[in-house]
């Protein structure tokens, strides 16, 4: 079902949100190509954003830099459009380690990765709802760059099935494998099908819902659907026609599979011939039966492990030309908001650059085909390239960002003074002190100003050093039922003080890249409901997370310059107690540097211009009270399937307790055991 995009909820546009939300969506409505939305810390940019999208009517797709900030987006977009496809698409690995040579130590490590099957079927239902409707949202990390194949193979394969079809079982069958489904009568889950008889369940790969089809002869005679994997035959719901999608991105019409693979064995040919002639023969041996292995698999399977490197064949692409993201499954009329852009920008930028490094040494010694090096992200070229409408979201937007809409600035005043004599109404545009393209929003509707700042000494010559003092301000803050967010420069330090705390009796827990990608919104919430009174981390407490509960953020070794202490990132860090009524920062540090320094001005800046607005408006700031929402995609199961799902996991864990049993690891089978019997109760 399809409706208007439409925001719902009690909130009212406050503060500088209005006139925001005013003049991006007349930029947008009028073409503009660039522009940034400047909001501090608390302001409410993702309310904005949301008020945006509800004026303009566009499909839109908001790119956050990491997925933790990633997730608190899509679960506020989630709750401001109810009644639309708001969806989370992020890289569905818990674990990756691409596949990679080091030839200095003649290592070759293989590609190694954990896949999230949650995370693969929500990228599923993403890019079907792009395929079928106008009113999506949705928010990506920077993933979204990366191939995933072609929209319109994906579209062009599909199954479409209706009522009164003609079509045998058998064919319905092979239809299904051919789009990478599974059959498995026993263990039932998405992306596998089950046949008894004249029925078909389809558990589609979405995980969302189960098709079944009645057949009788060599016709469809009833197909219906339920979201229930339990009670399928009490919730079913009768249609005329569904449009099944593929099980996977990487795909080819049937009819051009053959033309794709010889086109993989010319090349092989051509590239082994290139490496016994510089005899590199061992790396053309190498290369010949790798290759010739996959292609059989794909032949057979219509897939293998690694068939994203054969992607330019695929879809038929030529070499260099780049390839189909996210982005593509979009039309062409949508907007693009780019979270957190200082930082988001930045990733974009370097991704594709890392990747053909890596490629080019696997290529150069016979692990994989030269055609290789074109599955990739996008090249920044080729992102600016397909994006055509853009905001810039960031409480500190970069010199790129700046450049864009002062570049956007002077061309549309040439087009004035072409079209326009300089007296014209039009032309008060070069007459304005400020570019109508740089939206700023920093007043927040609470009032709350900016937290106050301390320098405090890393290694006071009398007194506590940073960890002794932090230890004691942090215990304050838990007395009062506050949160802290202490900040470090490493991942080691960030465990061990960690366990410093723990020894201290304050509940607390660290974050960093190394935590799955489902459980950091847990552990924050965890954090706001008071299970911990700190959470230490080094980059990924920074952007847009939004914890009201924290009232002091303590940042060790400040004055340590670079990245992870520059004026943007102390900026972004101090931002966190910003939500917060007695929100308070402490620096530790012995020097005061110019990032320091300048990060300490723009934050009093800002605290000046609000004080100011509170004054003028009569103004009392307020604490945020905000509740706690449940994370959709944490480890519990939905209450719809879990029992199920619980029986399944219980029957794995009884058969690795076996195997652990007979290779006498009798420690490992006990510890199942307990789980099993955990699991049971």
């Amino acid at each position: 079902m399809q409706n208007p995009l439409k925001v719902i909820t009690k909130l009212k546009p406050k503060g500088d949100q209005p006139k925001a939300i005013i003049q991006i969506a007349k930029n947008l409505k009028n073409g503009i190509k660039n522009q940034i939305l400047l909001g501090v810390t608390g302001s409410g940019k993702t309310f904005t954003m949301a008020k945006v999208i509800e004026n303009i009517q566009k499909p839109v797709l908001v790119i956050s830099p990491n997925k933790t900030l990633c997730a608190q987006l899509y679960q506020e977009f989630k709750e401001f459009f109810p009644n639309n496809a708001v969806h989370y698409f992020v890289s569905y690995y818990d674990y990756y380690q691409p596949e990679a040579y080091i030839p200095q130590t003649d290592a070759y490590i293989e590609k190694d990765a954990k896949i999230n099957e949650e995370l693969d079927r929500l990228r599923h239902a993403a890019t079907q709802d792009l395929s079928s409707r106008k009113d999506v949202i949705i928010v990506a990390s920077v993933s979204c760059i990366y191939n995933i194949g072609s929209p319109d193979y994906y579209q062009k394969v599909s199954l479409e099935l209706k009522t009164n079809q003609k079509i045998s079982r058998k064919e319905l069958l092979l239809h299904l494998i051919s789009l990478g489904y599974k059959r498995n009568d026993i263990d039932f889950k998405p992306a596998t099908f089950r046949a008894r008889g004249d029925l078909v369940d389809v558990y589609l790969v979405t995980g969302q819902e189960i098709l079944r089809i009645e057949l009788s002869g060599d016709r469809i005679i009833k197909i219906s659907t339920s979201d229930n994997a339990l009670n399928l035959n009490q919730k079913l719901k009768a249609m005329d026609s569904r449009l099944i999608f593929p099980a996977h991105f990487w795909v080819a019409p049937q009819n051009k599979l053959d033309i794709a693979l010889e086109n993989i064995r010319l090349e092989l040919q051509e590239q082994v011939k290139k490496l016994k002639k510089n005899n590199l023969l061992l790396e053309a041996q190498r290369l010949e039966q790798r290759t010739n292995y996959d292609l059989e698999m794909i032949r057979e399977t219509e897939y293998c492990h690694g068939i994203e490197n054969y992607s330019r064949h695929m879809e038929f692409r030529k070499p260099g030309e780049a390839p189909y993201t996210l982005i593509d499954y979009f039309n062409k009329d949508f907007v693009v908001f780019v979270d957190e852009s200082h930082l988001t920008l930045s990733q974009i930028k370097a991704m594709s650059i890392q990747d053909r490094a890596r490629k080019t040494m696997l290529i150069e010694h016979g692990f994989r085909l030269p055609s290789a090096v074109d599955n990739r992200p996008l090249t920044f070229d080729e992102f600016e390239k397909k994006i055509s409408q853009v905001v810039y979201v960031s409480a500190t937007p970069g010199e790129y960002e700046m450049q864009k809409i002062r570049n956007q600035k002077t061309e549309i005043l040439n087009n004035l003074e072409v079209k326009k004599p300089k007296s014209s109404k039009e032309n008060r545009f070069s007459t304005r002190q400020t570019n109508p393209l740089l939206v700023e929003q920093l007043i927040r509707p609470t009032g709350l100003l900016e937290p106050t700042i301390e320098i405090r000494p890393i290694n006071p010559k009398s007194g506590d050093n940073q960890v002794q003092d932090l230890i004691k301000e942090v215990k304050k803050r838990a007395e009062r039922k506050e949160r802290s967010l202490v900040i470090t420069l490493t991942k080691k330090l960030a465990e061990a003080l960690s366990d410093h705390f723990t020894q201290e009796e304050i509940s607390c827990q660290w974050l960093h890249s190394e935590v799955k990608t489902l459980e950091r919104p847990k552990i924050l919430n965890e954090l706001r409901s008071g299970k911990y009174d700190v959470l230490i981390g080094i980059n990924l407490l920074r952007e847009g997370l939004d914890l009201p509960e924290v009232s002091l953020v303590a940042i060790l070794d400040a004055d340590k310059e670079g990245f992870l202490r520059s004026k943007t990132t102390l900026i972004q860090t101090m931002g966190r107690a910003s939500r917060n009524l007695v929100g308070h920062v402490i620096l530790y540090a012995d020097d005061i540097t110019g990032s320091m320094k300048e990060a300490i001005k723009e934050i009093e800046r800002r605290r000046k211009i609000q004080t100011g607005y509170n004054k003028k408006h009569g103004i009392t700031p307020k604490q945020i009270v905000k509740a706690i929402r449940k994370w959709s995609f944490a480890q519990e199961k939905k209450a719809v399937d879990s029992e199920f799902w619980q029986i399944q996991d219980r029957k794995l864990l009884e058969r690795e307790m076996k195997i652990a049993a007979s290779n006498l690891d009798f420690e490992r089978a006990a510890e199942i055991r307990d789980l099993i019997n955990k699991l049971k109760t």
